[in-house]
């Protein structure tokens, strides 16, 4: 019994018909009679009849079909598990980030070469909309990403952090003994952000968009560090995430009212092509994140 008898059976059984079938597997017509009757013979019994203009299975047939199916498809998968092994060991992964996060990209980069050294790494840095645009786009097979309450559409993701976005000041600034502020206390202030793109900065500007209050972003930074230290020197009112204002003595912080929260995440295309690499460094970094523990790889 061969693969191509079996191939050729399925071909008229669902097409009922030798023609088209030989037409669906590229050979001649006569090649498909004859590698079926072969079946046949050695099978003992005759698994299509042939008496009806349109070819019909007999009992025979109708049973074996469903093993021709199986043995097809493990044929398929066996091909399938060497393509992707042979992508696995000489693929390439590209992943996205923002500049601040508190992820161990480098440790999980280093423990995916360990496992797969042939497969290319590229590491790029950027603002949260640009490395969206990546990830839907297909350039990036993962990036971490900021984003707001709602995941953007097409993607999925394991959170890295979620905490609110607060507003700081210097020690000596006005603020000082407050508890809180609102959006509408920061108009009459200078205000320091993050630049447009950033995820922290879209979340800002859509909550003042919201609350109807303009207010003046006097200093930009790259990084929330950035943004505390042009804080600590009294040159305004930064925003920034809590976990950075808090683990800086000099300044004070203050939650935004209505509340702002930051979520990082590590994201990737819900669903189109991915690449064996890519699925195997997503589903180490998700094992990282769900664990806090960096994963243990073997080396191949």
């Amino acid at each position: 019994m061969e693969l191509r008898q079996l191939e050729y059976f399925v071909a008229v059984a669902e097409e009922a018909n030798f023609t088209r079938a030989a037409q669906r597997v590229h050979v001649a017509q006569p090649a498909v009679s004859a590698q079926i009757a072969r079946l046949e013979r050695e099978l003992g019994q005759p698994l299509l009849d042939r008496s009806r203009r349109e070819v019909r299975l007999t009992a025979a047939g109708a049973a074996v079909l469903p093993y021709a199916r199986a043995a097809l498809d493990a044929v398929r998968h066996a091909k399938t598990a060497v393509d992707e092994l042979i992508q696995l060991v000489r693929g390439s992964v590209t992943v996205g980030t923002v500049t601040a996060h508190d992820f161990d990209m480098a440790g999980l980069l280093a423990q995916f070469h360990a496992a797969h050294p042939l497969v290319d790494i590229t590491l790029a840095a950027d603002e949260s909309d640009a490395l969206l645009d990546c990830l839907h786009s297909g350039r990036f097979d993962a990036a971490i990403v900021s984003v707001g309450t709602e995941l953007p559409a097409g993607l999925t993701a394991e959170v890295v952090t979620d905490q609110r976005i607060v507003a700081a000041v210097a020690a000596d600034h006005p603020w000082h003994r407050r508890r809180a502020v609102a959006l509408r206390d920061l108009v009459d202030h200078p205000v320091i952000a993050l630049p447009r793109g950033a995820g922290i900065r879209h979340q800002f500007d859509e909550a003042c968009r919201a609350a109807g209050v303009a207010v003046r972003v006097a200093f930009e930074a790259s990084t929330p560090n950035a943004l505390a230290d042009l804080a600590e020197r009294g040159l305004g009112v930064a925003v920034l995430p809590e976990s950075v204002a808090v683990n800086r003595t000099a300044l004070h912080p203050l939650p935004i009212t209505p509340e702002l929260r930051g979520r990082l995440v590590f994201a990737w295309r819900a669903h189109g092509p991915m690449s064996p690499a890519a699925r195997v460094l997503i589903e180490m970094a998700c094992r990282q994140l769900r664990t806090g523990v960096p994963v243990a790889v073997q080396e191949r």
